[in-house]
């Protein structure tokens, strides 16, 4: 009898995570590493945010809550849908968890059954479709192309789904490619939906506040009112307050669904940091104004990166509407050698060998299920972006 579960041989472990593992271990081994592949702010969380954690534990606020948030909390998360959003929710329709990706788990885990199939359009973020096997359903899989700016379009969704379509995952701005769909595109897809009052739709809102230029964010429940009792609208502090590591997520949907996902996650975590919910409370009504200051911040950074990555021989890197990330083609350098001997045979090829012969750790366009391409998070400073670049080009130019 094994001890582990089949549960297990499904799922894999994280890419991302695992190059930023290891980045990190050629790094204490000496060598010069510029990683670019964990999906983290490199600035610091903001001040007032974590005095306010300062506070909640000098107060003695550091005992258990209910398993889904304090009070407080959800007051500020329902304020924060209606003032940014235009949707109205009440306490009851809300839930907290210690970061976005248990919100995500805990919804599949309260809804799928053998048999149910979960719309994914990719690329996607590398722990969609694990989580759904996990939960017991099954991934479905809907692939974009660089020529649709990598957005579903209302065919490909009418394609994919079934009468065994519970849910489909919608991330925009999303990860890995930035891509961001405007009011009409977002339309387009709410149309779709529409037509199938059995789908549910599970958002993933998590860049939301990183908007670049003249795209403005839209979430599907706003845009199509109809599907407002369908919908899950996620949503967490980590990305835009650089709260990664205080892990709070939260979301917000129908009365029965959060119930359910109360239950799954009383009996597992129970409730988030309560120190770390305090602090989300001061994120959410607190000062925004930093948050143009850091989109500015950034889009300079995609600027620099997407200039640069499109100089590099093979490369083609679309210009994304949001998010820290940028996923460009290397179509033009797949079979070819690199320098250094490595057959370029795929993205993982190209990735391997990009991190061995130039210190540049990049994740392989294979782990968000579109090939052959790269992501690179530019969440980092732009000295060290210029670097990596350099390198890359210099990579490229090698290949032959």
């Amino acid at each position: 009898m094994s001890l582990l579960s089949d549960t297990l041989a499904r799922v894999k472990p994280s890419p991302t995570i695992a190059v930023t593992t290891k980045a990190a271990e050629l790094r204490a081994a000496g060598r010069d590493v510029i990683g670019l592949g964990a999906g983290e702010p490199d600035f610091d969380t903001p001040e007032h945010i974590k005095r306010a954690g300062i506070a909640a534990i000098e107060a003695g606020k550091t005992k258990y809550t209910a398993p889904d948030g304090i009070p407080e909390l959800k007051a500020a998360i329902c304020e924060k849908f209606a003032r940014e959003n235009g949707l109205s929710y009440t306490p009851d329709q809300v839930s907290v968890a210690s970061g976005g990706k248990q919100i995500l788990y805990n919804a599949l885990m309260a809804t799928l059954n053998p048999g149910d199939e979960v719309v994914i359009p990719a690329p996607y973020w590398v722990s969609y479709p694990d989580m759904v096997l996990l939960a017991g359903g099954t991934p479905v899989v809907a692939e974009t192309s660089i020529d649709t700016g990598f957005r579903l379009t209302p065919e490909q969704l009418e394609a994919a789904i079934t009468p065994k379509t519970k849910w489909l995952i919608f991330n925009s701005p999303s990860n890995p490619t930035g891509a961001g769909y405007d009011h009409a595109s977002l339309k387009a897809l709410t149309d779709v939906l529409m037509r199938h009052p059995h789908v549910h739709v599970m958002t993933d809102d998590m860049y939301e506040h990183l908007a670049y230029d003249d795209f403005e964010f839209c979430t599907p429940a706003q845009v199509e009112p109809g599907l407002y009792d369908r919908t899950l609208t996620c949503n967490g502090v980590s990305k835009a307050y650089a709260m990664t590591g205080w892990r709070i997520g939260y979301a917000a949907g129908p009365k029965a669904l959060i119930a359910a996902m109360r239950k799954i996650q009383s009996q597992s975590t129970s409730n988030p940091c309560t120190i770390s919910q305090w602090a989300a409370v001061e994120a959410l009504t607190g000062p925004q104004d930093f948050l143009a200051d850091n989109v500015r911040l950034f889009a300079g950074r995609r600027d620099l990166v997407v200039r640069m990555l499109n100089e590099a021989k093979g490369v083609t890197c679309p210009n994304p509407e949001g998010a820290f990330y940028v996923y460009p083609s290397i179509a033009g350098l797949i079979g070819k050698t690199s320098a250094g001997g490595a057959l370029i045979k795929d993205d993982e090829a190209f990735a391997t060998a990009l991190l061995e012969e130039t210190g540049v750790a990049v994740v392989f366009g294979a782990a968000f299920g579109l090939s052959p391409n790269f992501r690179v998070s530019y969440a980092t400073s732009e000295a060290q972006l210029e670097e990596a670049c350099r390198r890359i080009q210099r990579f490229c130019d090698g290949v032959a």
